[in-house]
């Protein structure tokens, strides 16, 4: 197993769909349909790929706030064992709980409104029996001040603040506990585009300071650029490309993650690519096509991809990708920067 922090094995996580008065089942929506991953302690992975691709649900899946379908969810925790999420229940699963944290997307959404910024930060320490009293507060002042806000503002209410600064109340709410991994979901999007650069900062600053290790889902390429080690490529439910970042944007050997890079909005309009549009749509996870799930809308599919399901396979130097002619394929990618 190596000397993972995380590793995913065939996760599944289905939902089925149920109709009439009977409430009878009649189709499955697969969200995660079988994912390998590995996350390495204190390297960030960039989850990317378009909306309803499966994403956030992966991600809620390994923190168990979704139970999985089937598959393995590997963690190794601070005493140096190994525990699979995906069988624990009850306090077992709680015992591991502060070890991972969740960023949410929406910094608004995600704070209760009836609860000052001292409840809403300790409120894991409270959940967990992890401080109570004066150390409690103490704790939340720490981590504050780590994410750059003021202790006077301790007994403010989420509604006194800026979209900005209620996302450093929600980092902060995941620090607390002392993480090793923290999944950060879309932890920027909702944000001006001014604030993100700062947030970002804050969040490799802390990896720093707090040894942590980042699982930052974003359809941002951008964003995943500036910030990953590693870049998962996700499609309809499957991971189509593991790659590191720099080999990724530069050189893509999966036709989804070359389509992705080109629609990257370019700032000079005379430093144009030529775009490659998709022809039709994505694919519902509840009826996904026979075969490579991407092959309806690749310029490169032939006979062979509309049969056979392409798996995930290792090419060299960290990178895996599932098409039958990853060897063969030039694809474009973009300059770094």
């Amino acid at each position: 197993m190596g000397e993972f922090l995380l590793e995913v094995r065939g996760l599944k996580k289905y939902f089925p769909l149920k109709k009439g008065l009977l409430r009878r089942t009649v189709a499955t929506l697969r969200a995660v349909d079988g994912v390998d991953l590995a996350i390495q302690a204190g390297e960030t992975v960039g989850l990317v790929g378009e909306s309803g691709c499966g994403k956030t649900t992966l991600g809620r899946t390994i923190l168990r706030t979704h139970r999985p379908t089937t598959g393995e969810i590997l963690f190794r925790k601070n005493d140096g064992s190994v525990a699979d999420l995906a069988k624990l229940e009850g306090d077992s699963l709680r015992a591991i709980r502060p070890q991972i944290q969740m960023i949410f997307q929406d910094p608004q959404s995600s704070l209760n409104p009836r609860m000052t910024v001292l409840d809403i930060v300790s409120e894991p320490l409270v959940a967990n029996r992890l401080a109570h009293g004066a150390e409690r507060v103490a704790r939340v002042k720490q981590v504050m001040e780590k994410v750059g806000l003021e202790i006077k503002h301790l007994r403010r209410y989420p509604h006194a603040f800026s979209g900005g600064q209620r996302q450093r109340i929600g980092i902060a709410r995941a620090l607390i506990t002392n993480p090793s991994l923290i999944v950060a979901d879309e932890a920027v999007s909702a944000l001006d585009v001014s604030i993100r650069a700062q947030v970002l900062n804050l969040l490799q600053d802390l990896q720093q300071d707090f040894s942590l290790t980042y699982l930052f889902i974003s359809h941002d390429l951008s964003v995943i650029q500036h910030i990953s080690d590693r870049v998962v490529v996700m499609y309809v439910g499957k991971v189509v490309e593991v790659a590191p970042t720099d080999d990724l944007f530069a050189q893509p050997l999966h036709p989804y993650t070359e389509a992705l890079l080109l629609s990257i909005p370019k700032p000079d309009p005379r430093n144009r690519i030529a775009e490659i549009f998709l022809s039709g749509e994505t694919p519902s996870p509840v009826t996904p096509p026979t075969g490579c799930y991407f092959h309806p809308r690749c310029k490169y599919a032939t006979e062979q991809c509309a049969v056979a399901v392409p798996p995930l396979q290792t090419l060299g130097t960290g990178r895996q990708v599932a098409c039958h002619f990853a060897r063969t394929l030039n694809l474009r990618g973009v300059a770094s920067g």
